[in-house]
């Protein structure tokens, strides 16, 4: 389900909301731009707007770079997940909820769950809901668990409890991210990929010096 292994970690730059920022993330050299379509939440596209800023950006990016696309959901109907996979042609699928191996059974696309590491967790406790995911053929993605939100709260996790597992093939290190502090999580954990949302926006809209400078932090560590 992933490019072949290199020695970069991967880059997601998360909660799009527009063509122009989409292009700037994969210009810069983003691995994987996300989308959200989880109901009630303030990144979220509606379906037919969301089709169309992944069909606008790739009308108008402009390196040869290919960012591989994520669709964010939650709990929702594994026929509407599949339908808005197949008319934004998505790549992955990104599950933040209660879904189960049936649910993802039905999801046509790779799937990456969404792991939520609260306070207190240790690296062992992760392991034994990381490894499974991973042994069955899924991805991962490690975040803050903060109440009632669904990431991209700018607030990170206690990193130590993600050591040898954030390293792992197909984990993406997300939570409290930024320009600032991610080459501290790169030489820490060795992420096989790393996650960002809040940590490029200025005032809650995605900044394009923010992007590049993240993106630029990651290639120089």
């Amino acid at each position: 389900m992933a490019p072949e292994s290199t020695p970069t970690t991967r880059i997601k730059i998360c909660g799009l909301r527009s063509a122009e920022a989409s292009v700037v993330a994969s210009d810069a050299g983003a691995d994987y731009l996300g989308f959200n379509f989880v109901e009630g939440v303030r990144r979220r596209l509606q379906p037919e707007e969301g089709v169309q800023v992944i069909t606008d950006y790739r009308a108008n990016r402009k390196s040869s770079n290919r960012s591989a696309i994520f669709g964010l959901f939650r709990n929702q109907d594994p026929d509407f997940v599949n339908k808005i996979g197949r008319n934004a042609g998505l790549d992955y699928i990104q599950l933040a909820g209660d879904e189960d191996d049936q649910y993802i059974s039905k999801i046509e696309l790779p799937v990456f769950k969404q792991l939520w590491v609260k306070e207190g967790m240790t690296s062992p406790d992760l392991d034994t809901i990381v490894s499974p995911l991973l042994v069955a053929g899924h991805g991962v993605l490690l975040d803050s668990y903060n109440r009632g939100t669904l990431g991209g709260s700018g607030k990170k996790f206690d990193w130590a409890s993600a050591e040898n597992i954030a390293n792992r093939d197909n984990v993406l290190l997300a939570g409290g991210l930024n320009p600032e502090n991610v080459q501290s999580a790169i030489t820490q954990l060795s992420p096989w990929g790393v996650d960002v949302a809040s940590g490029v926006e200025t005032d809650g809209v995605k900044d394009p010096d923010r992007i590049r400078a993240f993106i630029e932090a990651v290639r120089s560590t």
